[in-house]
């Protein structure tokens, strides 16, 4: 069964309606608290010529930080998960967000009953189509805590956008959250056009764990002989390493800690078998090849840094077309301050700008 804002829909039957959803969405509310060849990364670091060093952090997004600490937001592995999914709600949704010509919300089949989904809609004919998975963990986040960077997705790219409300851990531990994303990529690809968005210009985007989601998502689309054009990982989860350098300079943070990872790690894995799992830790895949282009984008101050770094290293080694995209002066989830952060601002600008590139 398909459902549109709670009531049947006759979408299944190939006749999509309207249903409006107000805006919102800004992440960490300070008021509040050319393509490469197929076998080599193109890594990009975006220097600022006004910071004497880009080891530092951006001076507006230390401000961002630092009202955020004022404000006395824990780290999420001291919380509950209750507490934990009532305080990601509350801080990241809200706030203004770009206007688009539709935004409704769907329920379709999943693997594990109904499935919400939420659709935007660019004022363009016939857009490209995306389907975006959120971060936090596999543990938290909203279709709501992720509406405005997908309303920045959709307005900016040009492209029809798909938010997946994916089931949560550790309710609902690995491999529920890819199923239910890869189950939401079929999905797409069968109805994208009913939903006025191009289904043979398809890919996926994530962020932080939604990286790997999507990530995972491309791999399966690959075994299944499934035709995905690219793939953009945002800051991804790739690996259960705690070795890398950029646990040892950031596992204090800021907004991202190795002990926030750790914690939401073993929310998601059953058991210690899982993390041998490529679904899971997907920077372990046997083999790459073939999976879609990649846009990977890493932050300087990011204890996931290096991990997304390795996963594009991995997918060149194998012959994938991969653009790294490093913003050293940033921080773990930076594409959603763009309202703050005038370098996030131009790095959605850019992400943007690889979307349309990879569709034209």
């Amino acid at each position: 069964m398909c459902t549109i804002a709670g009531e049947v829909s006759d979408l299944c039957a190939g006749k999509p309606s309207e249903s409006s959803v107000p805006g919102g969405g800004l992440i960490y509310q300070s008021a509040d608290v050319p393509r490469m060849d197929e076998t080599a990364v193109e890594s990009s670091e975006h220097d600022e010529p006004h910071r004497e060093s880009t080891d530092e952090l951006d001076p507006e997004l230390a401000a961002v930080v630092a009202d955020i600490q004022a404000a006395g937001v824990p780290q999420w592995s001291a919380l509950s998960v209750a507490s934990a999914r009532r305080i990601e709600d509350e801080v990241f949704s809200g706030g203004a967000s770009p206007d688009l010509r539709t935004v409704r919300d769907l329920r379709i089949d999943g693997p594990g009953g109904d499935l919400s989904i939420r659709v935007y809609r660019p004022d363009r004919e016939n857009p490209p189509t995306l389907v975006f998975t959120h971060g936090g963990g596999w543990t938290l986040g909203t279709l709501d805590s992720s509406d405005n960077i997908c309303r920045e997705l959709a307005s900016r790219a040009g492209a029809l956008v798909l938010s997946v409300d994916y089931r949560l851990a550790p309710e609902h531990p690995f491999p529920a959250a890819t199923d239910d994303a890869y189950a939401a990529l079929q999905w797409a690809a069968a109805h994208a056009a009913e939903l006025g968005g191009d289904p043979d210009r398809l890919g996926v985007v994530g962020t932080s764990a939604g990286g790997n989601l999507a990530a995972a998502s491309a791999i399966r689309a690959r075994d299944a002989g499934f035709d995905l054009d690219g793939q953009f990982l945002l800051y991804p989860m790739t690996d259960r390493r705690f070795d890398r350098p950029s646990y040892d300079e950031h596992g204090d943070g800021p907004l991202l800690t190795e002990a926030d990872v750790r914690w939401f790690w073993d929310q998601y894995l059953r058991s210690p078998v899982d993390e041998h799992n490529p679904f899971a830790t997907v920077c372990r895949t046997p083999d790459l090849a073939g999976v879609a282009p990649a846009t990977v984008v890493t932050a300087g101050h990011d204890v996931l840094r290096d991990e997304g770094a390795a996963y594009a290293e991995r997918l060149a080694d194998h012959g994938v077309a991969v653009d790294h995209d490093h913003y050293p002066s940033m921080t773990h989830g930076f594409l959603s301050l763009t309202d703050s952060v005038s370098r996030a601002d131009e790095a959605m600008d850019a992400l943007a700008e690889a979307i349309r590139e990879w569709v034209e």
